[in-house]
Order: structure tokens, then C-alpha cells, then sequence
């Protein structure tokens, strides 16, 4: 059969419910999935969903297909992407499938995947569209358990946390699950966790009523803040819709940016792991990779793309990795995956053992002043092609800069990076800098390179 190539991305598949993405499509996902798995000897699948309205549709034909072509499939059932990725590991899987469309909007959905211990990404996708194309399946049959699996991962993180916090004194924390697949997970731990738990918009609803489910937009921690304000909590933590990602304010209600957070997290991971390396991706403030190398640590510079990171994180057995959009990855006491609610609990933890505020901490850090990250529509030129040009007018003009991903223009007081998304017709833009008025010029520096492909910030 014939389906769009462009919803086969550089990390996952998404695409529009009912006409890009639909029963058949899963079914047919399955068999070409499972394939694949066959040629290296993958047999144990896990597979679950996240809150999605379409989500409980598409598992049954994404199991029917992984059955059709011979797979052992164990479905775990709704819950976060970390779930999954945890059963995988618990279990002794082959290879994983979450169908989650994470924070896009409501009438998208999609598959993240796993084989043989890794991500599943790049040129694998591409053959995974190649194989579902052409129709080229194997078969054999197979078979499909369902496995409660929720209450083993709430068991696991209690655990984690009982053991390195006993001594943290209890926090008030606030919880904004943003009706996502975290929901049920979350209220199943906190009946078991010390200290008071606020848990706004708890109940997993495909319809996110309250907001979307994207904690790195400001406009979507508003309630959050509020409440952390008006209850006096210690924090507050919020979730993106299939719980791989969070979002932090302080007891203040200001944003512990994704950067800041890691940094938080490698005081602690450095004292164990002397000398290690983290990751941090391109977008990433460079106090972190000040602060990691302050700290007696390796700091790295990758690609944006959480798939890349954990290849990465795994090739150089790093403890720690992370990005600016909340995904933050712990191979430190953990599996090297993206759990949110993992991340969390060590920052309760953290915060916890700490005698002042988490305020205290954010303000200790060296004052910069940068952008969000800045998006440029990017639908009507190759935005690629603008990359590479605009790396080659640096190059002839004898400019610094980094092209780990993108372009990242180095400069004595500041910096900015332009880089094309893997996932979206868009181009990614952001500056830092330590001063206003120094911002403000490399802002504007950024504009004009664009201005000459007709592109501007939006």
C-alpha cells in the first residue's frame, strides 16, 4: 500500500489520525516492524499506548500485525513511554513499540521504537518505510499477551528513591500531568511517596482539556505556577503527553530551564562518576558546559534528537545526558532511557537533601540572557540547503562557529545557533549572550543571514 514517506521522521513516525495514520496503517506497521525484527533474530516485542483517543485503536492493529509476522507480543497496556521502555528491559524484550503522538496536538498520533536494546531511527525508518511499502512480509504466527506493567515500573522508581533520599526531608510538591499517559502512574506512586502532592489535571484525556501537553511552553506552566504560589510548594513538575519530557518551576514559580536541570543533576552524578562525560545538545546554554567542566566533568556537545543522544549516551557509557526541551537521560542508577517521572523523583530528592530553596540554587547559577527557542517557518525553501549555505558564507568570512548540528556562531560574549528540525518544517534558531544589549546584537546577526532566504523569526 501507499503511505505519505513524510511522516517516517528522523526519530519516530507521526502523522495526522484517520487519513495518515489509521488501523490498517498500525496492522501494516506491525507486519513491517516485525519483519525487520526476524532478519536480527528479535522474536519478544512489548508494546503500549499512550491516552490518545485513536491510541486504543491502533495497538490492536499494531499487535495483530506484529502477530502476523511472528512476533511474541506483550502489551502492556496505556501508560507513559518510559513504562514501556522499562518493561522492554524488565522483560528481556527484543524490541519495543509505544504509540503516542507525545505533545503534538490532539488529531495527531504515532510509534516510537526500539530493537535489540537501541533506538530505532534514521536509515531504519527509512527501511522500515521501504519494507511496509512493498508489501514485503514475513510471516509466520505469533502471539499477543496482555501484562500489567504499571505497578512493577511505580515499584522500581519507589525503590530507586527510598534508597539514595531516605534522609531528604519531605517536599510539597505540584504535579500538572497536562492530562497525559502519565496520569494513572503518577497518583499510583505519590500514594506511597513522602511529603504533600498537588496533582493538577491528573486524569489522562486525549481531548487536553486543560492545555497541551508541552511543558517547554511557558503559556502551558501558567496553572502550574499558580498553584505552586498559592499552595507555598517547593516546587512544581510538570509532564508532556507520553511522560518522556518535563518541565520545572522553583518554589518563586520561575522555569528551571531543561539546561539548568541538568546541570542540578550533575553536581550530584559527578560525585560518583568523577570525570564522566554528559551530553548536552546543541541548544544547551553554555554555563552547563562551563559548569560541567567546573565540576571535574566531560562535557559534550551533540546533535539535537533524543534518539541520537541515547545512541551516543550509550557508545560512550556516559551517566548522564540531556536536552533543552526536558528529555533528560540518566545511565547513573537507571537504564539510559527518557523517563520524566524518573528525573523528577531524583529532583524531589535533590531539592530535598539541599537546606535552601530551590530558588537559591537558580540564582547561584551565572546570569545570561538568552532567547526561548526560536522557530522559522521553513515550508517553502530546503532547509538544509539554508544550513549549508549559510556554513559556507561563515567559512568565508573567517567566523567561529560549531557545526555539531546546525550552525552554533560562537562569538566573545555570546553566541547563536540556527539548525533545521528532524521533525518539523522549520528551522530552530536561539541566542545567548551576557549582556541585553549584546543579545540584541546577535539576535540581530541571526536575522540577516535569514533575511537573504526571504525568513525571519516568528
Amino acid at each position: 500500500m501507499s503511505y505519505p514517506q513524510k511522516i517516517f521522521r528522523e526519530y519516530d513516525i507521526r502523522g495526522v489520525v484517520g487519513t495518515e495514520i489509521t488501523h490498517r496503517f498500525a496492522y501494516e506497521l506491525g507486519r513491517a516492524y516485525g519483519t525487520m525484527a526476524e532478519a536480527q533474530g528479535a522474536q519478544k516485542i512489548v508494546i503500549g499506548y499512550d491516552g490518545r483517543l485513536s491510541s486504543p485503536d491502533l495497538v490492536m492493529g499494531l499487535q495483530e500485525g506484529l502477530k502476523k509476522s511472528g512476533r511474541a507480543v506483550i502489551n502492556v497496556g496505556l501508560g507513559p513511554t518510559p513504562m514501556v521502555y522499562f518493561a522492554q528491559r524488565a522483560l528481556n524484550a527484543d524490541g519495543a513499540i509505544m504509540i503516542t503522538g507525545s505533545h503534538n496536538p490532539a488529531h495527531m498520533n504515532g510509534f516510537k521504537m526500539m530493537l535489540k536494546g537501541v533506538s530505532f531511527f534514521g536509515d531504519n525508518i527509512q527501511k522500515l518505510y521501504k519494507t511496509l511499502t512493498q508489501s514485503d512480509f514475513f510471516e509466520n504466527a505469533g502471539s499477543i499477551e496482555e501484562v500489567a506493567f504499571e505497578g512493577a515500573y511505580v515499584e522500581y522508581l519507589l525503590e530507586d528513591f527510598k534508597t539514595h533520599y531516605e534522609t531528604s526531608r519531605p517536599l510539597r510538591v505540584v504535579w500538572d500531568v497536562g492530562n497525559g499517559a502519565m496520569g494513572n502512574a503518577l497518583q499510583r506512586l505519590l500514594k506511597k511517596m513522602p511529603g504533600e502532592h498537588i496533582v493538577l489535571n491528573g486524569t489522562i484525556d486525549g481531548h487536553f482539556p486543560a492545555h497541551h501537553p508541552d511543558p517547554t511552553v511557558p503559556e502551558n506552566l501558567v496553572e502550574l505556577q499558580q498553584t505552586v504560589l498559592s499552595r507555598k510548594a517547593d516546587l512544581g513538575i510538570a509532564f508532556d503527553g507520553d511522560g518522556d519530557r518535563l518541565g520545572v518551576v522553583d518554589e518563586t514559580a520561575q522555569i528551571i530551564w531543561g539546561d539548568q536541570l541538568l546541570i542540578l543533576f550533575a553536581e550530584e552524578v559527578l560525585k560518583t562518576h568523577p570525570g564522566a562525560t554528559v551530553l548536552a545538545d546543541v541548544k544547551a546554554s553554555q554555563v552547563l558546559f562551563d559548569k560541567i567542566k567546573e565540576m571535574g566533568g566531560n562535557p559534550l556537545m551533540s546533535r539535537t534528537g533524543h534518539s541520537l543522544i541515547k545512541t551516543k549516551m550509550k557508545e560512550l557509557s556516559s551517566p548522564l545526558a540531556g536536552e533543552m526541551s526536558g528529555h533528560v537521560f540518566f545511565g547513573d542508577r537507571n537504564f539510559g532511557f527518557d523517563d520524566a517521572l524518573y528525573a523528577a523523583l531524583r529532583l524531589c530528592g535533590i531539592v530535598g537533601m539541599k537546606e535552601k530553596p530551590l530558588s537559591a540554587w537558580r540564582l547561584s547559577l551565572p546570569k545570561t540572557y538568552a532567547t526561548p527557542e526560536l522557530h522559522i517557518q521553513a515550508q517553502d525553501v530546503d532547509k538544509f540547503k539554508v544550513i549549508q549555505s549559510i556554513r559556507v558564507e561563515l567559512e568565508k568570512n573567517n567566523i567561529d562557529f560549531i557545526d555539531v548540528d546546525g550552525v552554533r556562531v560562537v562569538k566573545k560574549n555570546g553566541w547563536w545557533l540556527l539548525r533545521a528540525s528532524n521533525t518539523q518544517e522549520i528551522l530552530v534558531g536561539r541566542v545567548e549572550a551576557l549582556s541585553e544589549k549584546v543579545l540584541g546584537e546577535l539576535k540581530d546577526d541571526l536575522e540577516s543571514h535569514l533575511k537573504n532566504y526571504n525568513l525571519k523569526v516568528s
